[in-house]
């Protein structure tokens, strides 16, 4: 019987479905080297231990699965019925047998793959809710598990780096959260930060000359992309300075 393939054809979105796969690839191959013992160590991430962060994203792929049956179905399915509900399901998760976990992280990325595999291509541009009450495109749901994915690996202090990262997801890495943070700029009283990759031109990064605004007052962050990426999503600013040297501030919240 002939393979099952993808049913949408935007190439965009197939670009992003192959990123995404890989880092589901990549995160599972940094659980793997998990023993039974380690899962109940410390992540990297402030607050939660492994089995929180891994209950975590295996719940993620369940709640995104859910936003993608709503598009296919018109039958609206929230990705979860309430923060305190979501906060209770991983803490509960959290609890689970080792083998448990690891079968939820696996059952939960297959069945998630499986439901954008047969998402016909007019059902892409659907629009459902996320959790923070954003209304988006289906298809943003790939992305949203992309940077799950890839950054969680990292988080799980099992060997993967921000290094290991792919170009292209490394610039759209720094485009999201720069661009989440010029869009709360003015609310929060935001610093602008200008993000020079010494590894890249200054263009693919959205920061204040890439939106052709006046970068005077700005914050200048230099650092390889890895080190860019590692320091805007709260991961540590080793390896980044300021333009003239100094240690670089604290980066704002991404999410």
């Amino acid at each position: 019987m002939a393979a099952r393939t993808d049913l949408v054809t935007d190439p965009a979105v197939v670009e992003g479905l192959l990123l995404a796969r890989r880092g589901q690839a990549y995160y599972s191959r940094a659980l793997s080297r998990l023993s039974d013992a380690d899962f109940d160590g410390p992540s990297l991430l402030a607050g939660w231990g492994r089995r929180h962060l891994i209950a975590h994203v295996g719940l993620n792929a369940r709640a995104l699965t859910r936003l993608v049956e709503w598009a296919a179905t018109g039958v609206e399915t929230p990705m979860y019925a309430s923060a305190t509900q979501r906060a209770e399901e991983i803490d509960f998760s959290a609890t689970l047998p080792v083998q448990a976990l690891r079968n939820l992280s696996d059952h939960a990325a297959i069945h998630l793959t499986v439901e954008w595999r047969d998402l016909p291509d007019e059902a892409w541009s659907r629009e459902v809710r996320t959790a923070q009450g954003r209304t988006v495109p289906v298809s943003e749901t790939v992305w949203m598990r992309t940077r799950e994915v890839w950054i969680h690996a990292v988080d799980l202090d099992a060997g993967a780096r921000f290094e290991d990262f792919p170009p292209e997801l490394l610039d759209r890495i720094l485009v999201d959260v720069t661009g989440s943070w010029a869009r709360r700029r003015e609310a929060e009283g935001l610093p602008r930060f200008v993000l020079e990759p010494t590894d890249r031109a200054l263009h693919t990064v959205a920061g204040p000359h890439a939106a052709g605004l006046d970068a005077a007052g700005s914050i200048t962050v230099r650092g390889s992309s890895a080190a860019l990426a590692r320091w805007a999503t709260g991961r540590g600013s080793a390896g980044v300075t300021t333009a003239d040297g100094e240690p670089a501030p604290a980066a704002p919240r991404w999410l």
